[in-house]
């Protein structure tokens, strides 16, 4: 167990991001995620991935990226 009381999974862990949005980009996100049925985060997560898929297509085929 580690110092939080959670077994080791051996994936590395996930890296926080913060970001101020605007108060319509978040609703907008939140309106997304409802329609989705999934988190905001799920939503900024999807976009993410899209987004750099998009942009630097090696970048995702080196990495194994799944878009």
């Amino acid at each position: 167990m580690n110092a939080r009381g959670r077994k080791p999974s051996g994936k590395p862990r996930s890296a926080r991001a913060s970001a101020s949005l605007s108060p319509d980009i978040y609703q907008t996100l939140q309106d997304i995620a409802k329609e989705k049925k999934v988190s905001v985060a799920w939503v900024i997560r999807d976009a993410a991935e899209r987004y750099i898929a998009e942009h630097w297509p090696l970048f995702t085929a080196n990495k194994g990226g799944n878009k």
